[in-house]
């Protein structure tokens, strides 16, 4: 994970300030989350589009409810969208978000190998989605920039998800690099 760059418009800057400093979400009541996240993980076992549209809405139209705003229309589709240079996937698409439409859409099959992707992959990114569509709706951060805060929320929103403990739970640590931050994962897996 990598943070965008900070804008220098003072306006934008303000607003990337703003949503780097959201490190908290008041978070729904866990055990239906994590119910629909299971039928999420249930409906991928077909590998078909369909179930895992319906699993999805239903978890993006609960916490659209919870943050109460609309639920955004979700879209699932089959194989990323990927460019490959020299025989190696050089980039690849997970999912995306049109404020415009306040449309979601996510990928759920690998880019090379064309297999269903796994359930954490595709709620990561079902999550992340979201938030953007919470960032622009809801925590009047219209431009929805990937900053720290913004990987925070969508942390806490996985881990409430899953289920994960309390104390099995360890925070995200960053490494500045140049005008970004990125996770520095050896510290997060030793910690």
């Amino acid at each position: 994970m990598i943070t965008d760059a900070p804008p220098r418009a003072q306006a934008r800057l303000r607003e990337y300030a703003r949503s780097d400093a959201l490190l908290s979400l008041a978070l729904p009541e866990g055990a239906s989350v994590q119910a629909l996240t299971r039928a999420l993980a249930e409906s991928m076992a077909s590998g078909e589009t369909a179930p895992v549209r319906c699993a999805g809405e239903a978890l993006v139209s609960a916490l659209a409810d919870f943050y109460e705003i609309p639920a955004p229309p979700l879209r699932v589709l089959g194989v990323r969208p990927h460019r490959v240079t020299a025989g190696v996937c050089t980039y690849q698409l997970f999912g995306d978000y049109l404020p415009s439409t306040q449309r979601i859409r996510v990928w759920m099959r690998t880019a090379i190998r064309e297999k269903v992707s796994s359930p954490k992959a595709l709620l990561n990114t079902l999550l992340h989605e979201f938030c953007h569509h919470l960032d622009c709706t809801k925590l009047a951060c219209p431009e929805s920039y990937h900053t720290r805060g913004f990987y925070t929320r969508i942390d806490h929103l996985y881990h409430l998800a899953l289920g994960t403990s309390p104390d099995a739970r360890k925070p995200l640590r960053w490494i500045k690099r140049g005008r970004v931050w990125t996770v520095d994962w050896s510290r997060l897996r030793g910690s």
